[in-house]
């Protein structure tokens, strides 16, 4: 039985959100809440780990976020001047 596990045959969808953020003195950039498509806000409790990825559920690439939302990690990913999240 062959697997196919490409973009187009999973549920995920790449979402564009609205991202607050804060650019701290040395110039790092700190997600702290996410607007979700339908205008609900979620706050940021923290974030686990920053680096270069794809994302390989949904597609594309750039610098991913590892975060904390409540008991929910997740991703975000910051690609070129925009941000987006992944719909499971």
């Amino acid at each position: 039985m062959e697997s196919n596990k490409s973009p187009a045959n999973t549920n995920a969808a790449k979402v564009y959100v609205t991202v607050e953020a804060v650019f701290s003195p040395d110039g790092t950039l700190t997600p702290t809440a996410v607007v979700w498509e339908d205008q609900t806000r979620y706050e940021i409790d923290r974030v686990l780990d920053v680096r270069r990825a794809a994302s390989l559920k949904a597609g594309g690439s750039g610098v991913r976020y590892t975060v904390r939302i409540g008991r929910t990690e997740t991703y975000l990913f910051l690609e070129e001047d925009r941000w987006f999240a992944v719909r499971k």
